[in-house]
């Protein structure tokens, strides 16, 4: 029999640049998370976002924020509630999916929110996991600064699949510089 090897010293971490070559790094590498110039989509492309689960902090935060204190999100026990449950209110679910967008879709080449229309479909509930397909509807190319107006097909579901939200959004988007 062998006796195992004994364990090898961890290798030295690589030297931390000089500052000159850190700024050379951050104007050179490609930048992580950072969405598509709008030359880059089609219509018809179709992607999907993480899932994201809705806390109370999320619904007393938003309720907080936007004084939405109407009596069904600020009253678990609310006698007068039609649907059961800890409701939280759609736009905190469009908020959201907006959220996972920013930091993907839209982080870097979204340059102004132009025009949305949203129809809420089904109740969401703090527990509720919640995701988001996004369909490229359209695409417009504006007649200045490289840019284009983006439309998109939202449709978010609950962790059951079911159909919650949908929306259209027109965004003015950069393109490659």
């Amino acid at each position: 029999m062998t006796e195992p090897a004994a364990p090898q010293p961890a290798p030295e971490p690589a030297a931390a640049p000089e500052p000159a070559e850190a700024l050379a790094l951050f104007e050179t590498l490609p930048v992580l998370g950072k969405g598509p110039y709008w030359q880059d989509l089609a219509p018809g492309l179709v992607g999907r976002t993480l899932r994201r689960t809705i806390t109370e902090a999320d619904l007393v935060g938003f309720i907080g924020v936007t004084g939405m204190t109407e009596a069904i999100f600020i009253d678990a026990a609310y006698p007068g509630a039609a649907i059961p449950g800890r409701l939280v209110p759609a736009a905190l679910t469009q908020c959201l999916i907006e959220g996972m967008l920013f930091q993907t879709l839209i982080q870097g080449v979204g340059l102004a929110l132009l025009e949305i229309h949203t129809r809420a479909h089904a109740p969401v509930r703090v527990g509720d996991s919640i995701w988001a397909t996004v369909a490229i509807a359209d695409i417009r190319p504006t007649s200045k600064l490289n840019r284009a107006i983006v439309t998109q097909e939202v449709t978010v579901f609950n962790q059951e699949g079911t159909r919650v939200l949908s929306y259209t959004v027109k965004r003015l988007a950069a393109g490659r510089p």
